[in-house]
């Protein structure tokens, strides 16, 4: 599972390894030099995206409505699962039959980008001037605007209120008290804390806040800071905190054992909110990540998928195709939409309104601010650092040393092996 996409991360999947980039190249050059390669009617767009889910069909339905109402336009939605969303778009590449906008998940978009699939979202007029710098990031590669987001995620510290009052304990700021009171509240078959550090994308969504609140690095995933943080989790694992079920539990069976009453606190994101709800008994508050040492900026991934505009050659479609993604990613339209999925507005002034209206997730918001894309320093490599650290989760917390296996890492994911 890749950093959640909000139409598929409350459920359990998987995502096999990324295309070859010269396989991605030779069939988007092929779009892109000979056009869309069939007729369309002028009036009708499509976008392709993940939202195969109902709510989110259907909130995703209504914004196209309202948009395609606005524009003139009819817009048709196509959804397919969200491990699905790059191998379709490259079998349509090679066919000239790519939809009009690809919701591709932000970490995937580079792919597509470096082989020149997309058109730079700020040549067909969409500006960037109330989106906060790192979510700009977010949708950019190499420095060109591709993506606009209309919502992003990140993950924060999920606490049982009730657990963690009846044992007098605070909700923990820090590494050491994390531990400690992970600890503390280990009970019977209640876990102080689950996590996911799964062989997938979800575990390393999941250990990136505390390799980059460390001060670690994706380039250097053999340096001391990284083999810090995986040691962290280590001795939490040690000390019992942890199930040993962690390494091959999705962010989805985090929140499982969440809700069971089997984890006192959990690292989780804003998509388990509706599935929390459900359970009226459960007091659950939440926090950000804690950080290594007191002062600490809790640094934590953005997740989440941005609306791009492929390069078809038809500059015209590319145009109204991009007025299509400025009102989805609009100001009334975000918050619109972050309001039903409890997603965080990308646009500045609807985040302030969200904030206002969802006071409960303002630590989510908070973590926000400090947050980063994945792919903001590899772009496309980062698929091969993604992998390699999955294979290093599984062999560090098994009995491996954290620095034998994040150096098979480093050399896995320098080789793209």
């Amino acid at each position: 599972m890749t950093a959640p996409t909000p139409a598929a991360a409350r459920r359990k999947r998987s995502r096999g390894a990324a295309a070859p980039l010269a396989v991605v190249s030779a069939l988007v050059a092929g779009a892109a030099l000979t056009g869309c390669g069939q007729q369309r009617d002028s009036d009708v767009y499509t976008v392709m995206n993940s939202s195969t889910d109902e709510s989110y069909h259907r909130w995703d339905a209504q914004a196209m409505a309202r948009c395609g109402k606005r524009l003139g336009v009819t817009i048709e939605q196509q959804s397919v699962p969200a491990a699905q969303v790059m191998t379709k778009a490259l079998r349509m590449a090679s066919s000239k039959s790519l939809p009009d906008i690809v919701q591709f998940d932000a970490s995937e978009m580079p792919t597509f980008a470096e082989a020149g699939g997309l058109t730079d979202l700020r040549s067909l007029g969409l500006g960037t001037d109330r989106i906060p710098r790192g979510i700009v990031d977010f949708g950019s590669y190499k420095g060109t605007y591709y993506g606009a987001a209309r919502s992003v995620n990140t993950l924060a510290l999920f606490y049982d209120k009730d657990v963690l009052a009846g044992a007098g304990l605070k909700v923990p700021a820090t590494w050491a008290e994390l531990r400690e009171t992970a600890r503390k509240l280990t009970r019977g078959k209640r876990y102080g804390l689950a996590l996911s550090a799964g062989g997938a994308e979800d575990g390393v969504f999941q250990f990136t806040p505390f390799m980059w609140s460390n001060g670690g690095d994706e380039k250097e995933l053999d340096g001391p800071r990284v083999v810090e943080a995986l040691d962290f989790w280590k001795s939490l694992l040690k000390d019992g905190s942890l199930s040993k079920s962690t390494v091959s539990w999705t962010q989805a069976d985090v929140n499982d054992q969440f809700m069971a009453g089997n984890a006192a606190m959990m690292i989780n994101g804003p998509w388990q909110v509706e599935t929390l709800n459900t359970r009226k008994s459960l007091h659950w508050g939440i926090a950000r990540i804690p950080v290594p040492r007191a002062g600490d900026r809790s640094v934590g991934p953005l997740g989440g998928a941005v609306l791009t505009v492929p390069d078809t050659g038809d500059r015209a479609r590319e145009r109204t195709a991009a007025r299509i993604v400025g009102c989805l990613s609009g100001e009334q339209e975000q918050l619109t939409y972050a309001l039903n999925s409890w997603m965080v507005p990308a646009d500045e002034k609807a985040a302030a309104v969200w904030r206002a209206r969802v006071p409960e997730l303002d630590a989510l918001a908070d973590q926000v601010a400090t947050a980063r894309s994945r792919t903001a320093e590899l772009g496309a490599g980062w698929s091969s650092v993604s992998l390699a650290l999955q294979s290093a989760f599984q062999s560090a917390l098994t009995g491996e040393s954290s620095k034998a296996a994040l150096t098979r890492a480093q050399q896995r994911a320098t080789s793209g092996k």
